[in-house]
């Protein structure tokens, strides 16, 4: 209420905390203020509260850490953010949209593709003939170039980056052997007159390999986007544990109650639990008394008896009664907040197996470059005709075989569901 100077004067007024002056309308409000001056100042409307910057890290190797979303250099994951949220949990992850949609216009493309390369081996749907060889080879490349350039576009960035990190993975080998076949089968349409005879087959044609680029490249996304579902599904269990908590509390102040957002509440604060709502924070019951639901903590389905001075934990469900507690504890402070932290940090702990996979991925790539070009050599020197053909066809073999291999896709997806799974199950 508005306070006149002449009803100031006869009251009194105070300051508190020596930056603010309040002005009382009778002596009672005063000595009610001096009594406990914290639970008795109203809160405006407060400045939303800075946001601090959102750490992001790898689920694979947490010493990746930077600011905002991002690549991992060394393995080439997306990365998630460090401290779960309740709106990251419930978001759609951006990348798995991403992904599944570059699935989808890659499968389309890729099945024609597939039709018209294999036309000489259908007897059924002789392409070649009806079309010509000219023909077939242009739609091949219209029907290439954006499943291998667009729906691959995000294997190629990441090639980039592990080999501008210094970090090589299955990326780098997905981009150089992808890459090669596109190139050379786009070369061989545009200008076949360059190539020697050694690059010819026995019909006087430069062989493409436009549907083995695209077909790769829609298996790799066919494994991401499984991938991406996979750990989707492992952050259920944070999910779970976040949707414990109210978004709001009722906040107790000396001009009634109003209900706040959660990141309102501070240490202090005066919070009324109704029948049948969650506990909002940790903190002792002021007044009232009730049973409390902790089976979310101890297991134990039996409600527990709170009274003045009782301690309560945040998430659990208030019973049939009423009470007044005091914020202890807020935010990640609070024991759902640490557990949530804690499940968390053990999604992103490496297991020793996949330390054991980093060590040796770090030799396995490199060695996998070598050996297709010792390949590619072998095969130019010693191969049938044409021999640069087939020295090109098992150069780019090697690097696509080993490209999916299970250091890149089937250890993590395999550690991620079994922290998922331990994190259900209460595992620490």
């Amino acid at each position: 209420m508005q306070v006149d100077e002449t009803r100031a004067r006869a009251a009194g007024r105070i300051s508190h905390r020596g930056s603010a002056t309040y002005y009382f309308c009778n002596p009672r409000c005063k000595a009610r203020f001096d009594a406990d001056p914290r639970a008795n100042v109203e809160r405006g409307p407060a400045a939303p509260p800075a946001l601090p910057a959102t750490e992001y890290t790898c689920p694979m190797h947490p010493e990746i850490v930077q600011i905002g979303p991002g690549n991992c250099p060394i393995c080439g994951m997306a990365l998630e953010p460090r401290v779960p949220t309740l709106d990251a949990a419930d978001a759609a992850d951006p990348e798995f949209v991403a992904m599944r949609r570059r699935l989808r216009v890659g499968t389309v493309l890729t099945v024609p593709l597939l039709a018209l390369a294999m036309g000489d081996m259908l007897p059924s749907t002789p392409l070649h003939h009806a079309l010509g060889a000219r023909a077939v080879a242009w739609l091949q490349l219209l029907l290439a170039t954006p499943v291998v350039l667009w729906a691959g576009a995000p294997f190629f960035v990441r090639a980039w980056q592990s080999l501008r990190h210094r970090s090589p993975n299955m990326f780098t080998l997905i981009g150089l052997g992808t890459g090669a076949a596109y190139l050379h089968s786009v070369v061989a349409t545009v200008a076949p007159r360059i190539f020697p005879p050694a690059f010819r087959d026995h019909a006087g044609a430069v062989p493409l390999y436009f549907e083995a680029a695209a077909v790769i490249v829609v298996l790799v996304l066919l494994g991401q986007v499984l991938e991406l579902r996979a750990r989707a599904r492992t952050s259920s269990a944070i999910r779970a544990l976040l949707d414990l908590t109210p978004p709001t509390a009722r906040l107790v102040t000396t001009a009634g109650e109003r209900d706040v957002a959660l990141a309102e509440v501070h240490v202090g604060d005066l919070l009324r639990v109704r029948p049948g709502e969650r506990v909002p924070v940790d903190g002792l019951v002021d007044e009232g008394a009730s049973t409390v639901d902790e089976s979310m903590l101890s297991g134990e389905p039996m409600p527990v008896e709170k009274g003045a001075g009782a301690r309560v934990t945040g998430g659990t469900i208030n019973g049939t009664g009423s009470f007044v507690l005091r914020a202890e504890r807020v935010g990640q402070e609070t024991v759902l907040g640490q557990i949530v932290r804690m499940v968390g940090e053990a999604q992103r702990t490496r297991a020793p197996i996949q330390r054991l996979a980093d060590r040796v991925a770090a030799v396995f790539v490199p060695a996998v470059v070598v050996i297709a070009a010792v390949t590619f050599v072998v095969w130019a020197l010693l191969g049938p005709p044409p021999a640069l053909a087939h020295a090109l066809v098992s150069a780019v073999a090697v690097l696509i075989i080993a490209c999916p291999c299970a250091l890149g896709l089937a250890t993590p997806m395999s550690i991620m569901v079994a922290s998922g799974r331990g994190a259900h199950a209460g595992c620490s």
